[in-house]
């Protein structure tokens, strides 16, 4: 079974001033992709900065657009949005723009954002697991790769 580089996104502070939400999902879902996916590494931003509201801009300003270009370079993107993002939603075009799959967890169904910039959405966590742990993860990736027609256009 092929490998596949993750990038792992989703809401942190939203539209918490001087917050973040919790977080937990992160760490399921890099074990649904890393368990479905044997060899794939999955990223997790704020596992790597758990302190980056605390960064002065020029750090912070670093981060973010080492993510971006990390979302660029990543095989696909996986987005949890119970709610708005707009880093997630910096990221999903990025990952969009650069070819790669979009993988978003999210209610938003009727949102232009999580409609019209993911390849996959799913509902919530459990049904993004399922979907993982039959193996429609990896024959998604695989498809999406070996695809003859081009993605439909933004």
């Amino acid at each position: 079974m092929k490998s596949y580089s993750f990038f792992i996104a989703g809401i942190i502070q939203g539209s918490i001033p001087d917050g973040v939400h919790a977080q937990d999902y992160r760490r399921r879902l890099k074990e649904i992709i890393e368990h479905s996916l044997p060899g794939s590494r999955a990223y997790c931003p704020f596992e790597n900065h758990p302190q980056s509201l605390n960064y002065d801009d020029e750090k912070a300003r670093r981060v973010f657009f080492d993510h971006v270009e990390m979302v660029a370079n990543s095989d696909c993107l996986v987005t949890f949005i119970p709610e708005a993002s707009m880093g997630t939603a910096v990221e999903m075009y990025v990952a969009r723009e650069s070819g790669r799959p979009v993988i978003t967890i999210s209610p938003l169904l009727s949102n232009w954002t999580v409609k019209f910039l993911s390849d996959k959405v799913f509902a919530d966590l459990d049904t993004f697991e399922q979907f993982a742990a039959s193996g429609q993860l990896a024959s998604f990736l695989e498809a999406f790769f070996n695809r003859s027609e081009p993605r439909a256009q933004s």
